[in-house]
C-alpha cells in the first residue's frame, strides 16, 4: 500500500518535470540539433544558397579544403591572429587589472574607462580605428607630421607588412577590459597576508607577482585565455570593415572565407563544409588548451 502511494508521486513529479523541460527541449531541437545535421548534410552537396536543385557530392568540398592555397593562408593567418591576440589580451588585462587593483582614487571610473571599448560593437570599434589608421588624415600619421617626421607616415591597412599589427592593436584595445573585470575579481581572493609575509622577506614587486600573485591566478588564466583563444578564432567584424580581408589575402581569415565564400561567392556547400572544418579547429584547440592550462593548475 505504502509502495502505491509513493510509486505515484514520483510519477507524477517526473511526468511535470518533463512538461516544464518539453518547451526548452524543442527550443534546442528546432534551433540547434536540426540546423548542425542540415549543416552536415548541405557540406556534403553543391548547393549554392538560392536553387533548390541540392546536388550529392559526397567530400568534394573537404578534398578542395584540404588542396586549397587559399584556405591554407587563411589558417595561418588566423592562428597567427589567435596567437598574438590571446598572449597580448591576457598581458594588457592583467596589468589593466592590477592597477585598477592597487589604485586608491577614482577606482570605479578607471574600472568603467577600461572596460567601456568591451561595450562598443565590433562594426563601430572597427569604423574608429579605420579612421585613426587613415593614411592622408589618421590620427597616427598626423602625429608623425606634426613631430616633423612625415617619412614615417603609414598606410597601416594598404601595407601587408603592418596590416595585421594594425588589426591586433585594434581587438586588443576593444577586448582588454573583459578579461580585466575576471582577472581583477581573481585578484580580491588573493591573500594579502602572504603579500605582507613576501615583502617582509625582502621580494620586490616583480617578485611578489612571479611568486605569489601569478599563480594564485591559475584559475582566472585558464578562462581567460580559452575565451580568448575562442574569440580570436571567430574574429570577423575587424576584418569586414576593416580591410575586406586584403590588401590581397594578407588579412582573410577562416571565418572570413567562409562569409565570402558563401555569401559573395554563393558556394553555400562549400562555406558550410569550410565552417564545420573551422568548428573542429576551435574543438580540438579548445580542449588542448584547457587540458594544458589545467595540468598547469594542478601542478601550481
Amino acid at each position: 500500500m505504502s509502495a502505491a502511494l509513493t510509486s505515484k508521486p514520483r510519477k507524477f513529479r517526473i511526468s511535470y518535470s518533463l512538461i516544464f523541460i518539453l518547451p526548452a527541449f524543442i527550443f534546442y531541437v528546432l534551433f540547434v540539433v536540426v540546423p548542425t545535421l542540415s549543416s552536415v548534410y548541405l557540406s556534403l552537396t553543391s548547393w549554392d544558397g538560392v536553387s533548390p536543385d541540392i546536388r550529392f557530392i559526397g567530400l568534394d568540398n573537404f578534398v578542395e579544403l584540404w588542396k586549397s592555397e587559399r584556405v591554407h593562408n587563411a589558417l595561418k593567418n588566423t592562428l597567427v591572429l589567435s596567437v598574438a591576440l590571446v598572449i597580448l589580451e591576457n598581458a594588457a588585462a592583467i596589468v589593466l587589472a592590477m592597477l585598477v587593483d592597487q589604485v586608491r582614487w577614482f577606482r570605479n571610473f578607471f574600472r568603467s574607462a577600461f572596460y567601456l571599448p568591451v561595450l562598443l560593437s565590433g562594426v563601430v570599434m572597427s569604423f574608429i580605428w579605420t579612421v585613426i589608421y587613415n593614411y592622408n588624415f589618421g590620427v597616427l600619421n598626423q602625429l608623425f607630421e606634426s613631430w616633423g617626421l612625415a617619412a614615417l607616415k603609414i598606410d597601416w591597412l594598404g601595407d601587408t607588412r603592418y596590416t595585421m599589427i594594425a588589426i591586433i592593436v585594434s581587438i586588443v584595445w576593444k577586448s582588454s577590459g573583459y578579461y580585466m573585470i575576471i582577472y581583477l575579481a581573481a585578484l580580491q581572493s588573493v591573500p594579502q597576508e602572504l603579500i605582507e609575509a613576501a615583502r617582509i622577506d625582502g621580494a620586490n614587486r616583480w617578485q611578489q607577482f612571479c611568486h605569489i600573485t601569478f599563480p594564485l591566478l591559475a584559475g582566472a588564466v585558464t578562462v581567460c585565455m580559452t575565451l580568448s583563444m575562442i574569440n580570436s578564432l571567430k574574429v570577423f567584424d575587424q576584418i569586414a570593415v576593416m580591410t575586406d580581408g586584403g590588401p590581397g589575402f594578407a588579412t582573410e581569415t577562416l571565418t572570413y572565407i567562409v562569409y565570402k565564400v558563401g555569401f559573395g561567392e554563393m558556394r553555400q556547400g562549400y562555406g558550410t563544409a569550410l565552417a564545420l572544418a573551422l568548428f573542429g579547429l576551435i574543438l580540438v584547440v579548445s580542449l588542448i588548451q584547457v587540458a594544458l592550462l589545467r595540468k598547469r593548475e594542478v601542478q601550481l
